[in-house]
């Protein structure tokens, strides 16, 4: 995994605190259920990230509402360090783009700890249908405009928008089935009860490699050496197309310096970038241009 590393602007505006810090576990929460990709980077991390504060990582699951329940949970949880956020494009950039009233606003309720990675998204389809490359896909989407179902992790995800952009820049008109979480929606991909599928690779890569679902094209500008032989889309013929996700560690604002800075040595390494901005102003317009919109 390729880490990408961006703190805030606000970073250093922790409280500075006298206290010990960690005296006790710290809970990751991760607002999704189990087996996406979030779940799987927070499981992952969490071993590591305890061995170096000497302290137990416990990660919790809190989905709904496309992420925002879970993450609210922490913006409004002490902030101690205690509880932190598995934050993702998602529920830092694409959430709050959609929603008419996110519960959180996550420039002002949250600080950055650490970026821990960036993942393309893949385009899958189910055993069934009857493709095994875009211009198939595009060719079945185009004969049967909106009847072609893809699923993703729920609307106003980062994977919802990833599908919105695709069909705006492919001139396509596909069904969005929105699940909550990505792992149901695999579930039912695996099972062929919908078609077609975005989700990040992290989350698809071990049912592509064991030839359950199939790998039609990749949403980074560049290939991914997980999967050598799967075109990205604009090399498929979507030009310019590009949708990579991130995660990384979050913690509520306020936060003292003293938890940030042990937090933030744990994960090694995080250096300011702009990257997050960026990408939420990309995603909010796609979001205004596709009129999504989630009450």
């Amino acid at each position: 995994m390729r880490s990408i590393v961006f703190l805030l602007s606000f970073f250093c505006a922790g409280i500075g605190s006298g206290q010990e810090f960690p005296s006790k576990p710290v809970r990751i929460l991760v607002p999704w259920p189990p087996s996406g990709n979030v779940d799987i980077t927070a499981r992952t991390v969490a071993p590591a990230l305890g061995e170096a504060l000497g302290q137990q990582v416990i990660v919790e699951n809190r989905a709904g509402a496309a992420g925002t329940i879970g993450t609210a949970a922490v913006a409004k949880s002490p902030p101690d360090g205690y509880t932190l956020l598995l934050g993702s494009s998602g529920t830092i950039t694409a959430g709050p783009a959609v929603f008419k009233n996110p519960p959180y606003d996550p420039v002002r309720d949250f600080v950055a700890v650490g970026g821990i990675q960036s993942v393309p998204i893949v385009l899958t389809a189910a055993p069934k249908t009857p493709v095994s490359s875009f211009q198939e896909f595009l060719s079945l989407a185009k004969a049967k405009p909106g009847g072609v179902s893809i699923a993703s992790a729920g609307s106003g995800s980062s994977n919802h928008l990833a599908i919105e952009l695709l069909m705006r820049m492919a001139n396509l008109k596909l069904l969005h089935v929105p699940y909550k979480g990505s792992g149901p929606a695999l579930t039912d991909l695996l099972g062929s009860q919908v078609e077609s599928m975005m989700d990040q690779l992290t989350a698809s890569i071990g049912h592509i490699r064991d030839g359950r679902i199939k790998a039609i094209a990749i949403s980074s500008s560049r290939r991914s050496p997980l999967l050598p032989n799967v075109p990205t889309l604009d090399e498929a013929g979507v030009k310019g197309y590009e949708a990579t996700t991130f995660t990384g560690l979050f913690a509520p604002a306020g936060t003292s310096r003293n938890a940030l800075e042990k937090l933030h040595a744990a994960l090694r390494k995080a250096f300011a970038n702009e990257s997050v901005r960026a990408d939420y102003d990309k995603w909010l317009k796609v979001a205004r241009e596709g009129n999504i919109v989630v009450e």
